[in-house]
Order: C-alpha cells, then structure tokens, then sequence
C-alpha cells in the first residue's frame, strides 16, 4: 500500500465540506496506522486510528461470522452523534464522526464513494502489460 496523503486528505476535506454536520474524519490503515485526518483538537488521531482498527477488525469478524461475506461499513449511534467506519479497501478504513442531526441516509451517499476513492488512492496506479 502506497501511501498518497495528499490526494487522501483532499478527500477528506470535500466529505467535510459537503455534510456541514461531520466534525471529524481519519483514514487508518488495517493495523491500525494513522494516515490522514482532519480530527477536532478533542480527538487524539492515532488513538483513535488504533480503536477503528479494532472496531474494524471485530466488524469484520462478526460480517463473516454471521453471513460468510466481507465487511462494508459499521453504524455507532452514541448520544452525541455517530461514528461510522467504512472499508477503504482491503488494507484501510475510513472513519467519519458526526453529529446527532445528521441525516444518515445523506452521509452515506457522501462517504461511500469516498470511502471508494480513497481506496483507488492507496492502491495506486494500475499499470497494465502491453505487447508491442
């Protein structure tokens, strides 16, 4: 996995700008390593890069373990908002916090297709054989 944070942090400040109720984004990668964030002062970004890796490690288990099929996204609905972790690909996640009115329906039409180009980033460049 290469690791473009500036095209991935342009990501995350359009998601931001398109749904005004977000107040925070990060991407991790599956292990837990912080690449990119646009967190609050409140949330310190590798500890919470390292507690989406285990929210999305046990999202994956308990996907698998109840259908047999791969894991897409985790809903948390607290009292203050919503954390919602969706894959980026089979090596990253992508975490977006917001706040209680937010609309759900809206923030995932907004973060699934970045969630998307977030993973075509971190995978590269696709190169294909050509014979001459």
């Amino acid at each position: 996995m290469r690791l473009p944070e500036a095209e991935v942090t342009a990501e995350l400040r359009t998601l931001r700008a398109r749904i005004p109720q977000l107040t925070g984004t990060l991407v991790a990668s599956a292990d837990g390593l912080l690449i990119a964030q646009d967190l609050p002062g409140s949330v310190e970004p590798s500890g919470m890069a390292a507690v989406t890796a285990t929210g999305l490690s046990l999202a994956h288990r308990i996907a698998q373990t109840a259908h047999g099929g791969a894991f897409h996204e985790v809903v948390i609905r607290g009292v203050d908002g919503y954390v919602v972790i969706y894959a980026a690909g089979p090596t990253a996640s992508l975490t977006v916090l917001a706040g209680p009115a937010v609309n759900v329906g809206r923030l995932h039409l907004e973060s699934r297709p970045t969630a998307r180009a977030i993973a075509a980033h971190l995978a590269g460049p696709r190169t294909t054989n050509h014979r001459t």
